[in-house]
């Protein structure tokens, strides 16, 4: 269901397809005055969508 070159994809069709296969977010922000570091923050996270699975005994999660 991939878009052609130049059609708009709609914003949730967009969250969908990222959330399916997961994202990784990593970055680091640093704010400093004449070199040096005052503050730093470092971002790592995984986002992902998590799918119940029917059990396979038939009991209910």
């Amino acid at each position: 269901m991939d878009a052609p070159p130049g059609e708009r994809v709609a914003l949730v069709d967009l969250l969908d397809r990222l959330l399916a296969g997961g994202v990784v977010l990593a970055g680091d922000l640093v704010i400093s005055i004449a070199e040096v570091d005052l503050v730093r923050v470092s971002l790592h996270a995984l986002i992902t969508s998590i799918r119940e699975e029917s059990a396979a005994d038939g009991e209910a999660p």
